[in-house]
């Protein structure tokens, strides 16, 4: 779906800066409820965007066992997010009319995170130390910005899910399956709890 230009260490560390500017600008603008902060999430977006534009992605043909594979992946996240309910409810969460905003914002905030972590940075730090480091550095990032929307007691969750992931795009060799993986998590989220 992208592909980066070769990168090493200024760019990966020029990204990481600009990830962590991002998270923390939408921390402050959105103040006690960052996560549900509409302004927060389009400057978020935004931001995320730009680094992906100068993080020299392009982009490249859809892989379709991509696509499968993140779909799978996808089910997995949301069947594990469910294992700890007691009882499931399945229906949207907020009303229609807010939907109708929140579908697209959280489409594009999942799949730019993962353009970009996923993508550019991932493709930087693996050209230097290989897919194991960018691995683990873009899941450690992944579990840092979102500590300011779901506190530091689901740091470790979001590392296991950004270690899972990274897994994805090592297993199929590209975005593609992390992206639709964390585009279908996150929208289930506003359907499924």
């Amino acid at each position: 779906m992208i592909a980066a230009r070769a990168a090493g260490p200024p760019r990966a560390a020029a990204l990481v800066l600009a990830v962590g500017a991002a998270a923390t600008l939408r921390a402050v603008i959105g103040g006690a409820a960052p996560a549900a902060s509409v302004p927060a999430a389009v400057v978020f977006s935004a931001m995320l965007a730009a680094a992906v534009l100068w993080g020299g992605a392009r982009l490249t043909r859809v892989s379709w066992r991509g696509v499968a594979v993140g779909v799978g992946g996808g089910a997995a996240l949301v069947g594990l997010s469910l294992s700890g309910l007691p009882a499931l409810v399945i229906g949207p969460r907020a009303a229609a009319s807010a939907l109708l905003w929140w579908v697209p914002l959280v489409t594009a905030i999942a799949a730019l995170e993962e353009l970009l972590l996923r993508g550019v940075l991932f493709d930087a730090v693996r050209s230097v130390s290989g897919d194991g480091v960018a691995v683990l550095v873009t899941a450690l990032l992944f579990a840092v910005i979102h500590a300011p929307l779901y506190g530091v007691q689901a740091l470790p969750v979001d590392l296991c899910v950004g270690v899972f992931l990274g897994c994805l795009r090592v297993a199929t060799g590209g975005v593609t399956a992390p992206l639709v993986a964390h585009v279908l998590a996150d929208l289930a989220t506003g359907w499924v709890g």
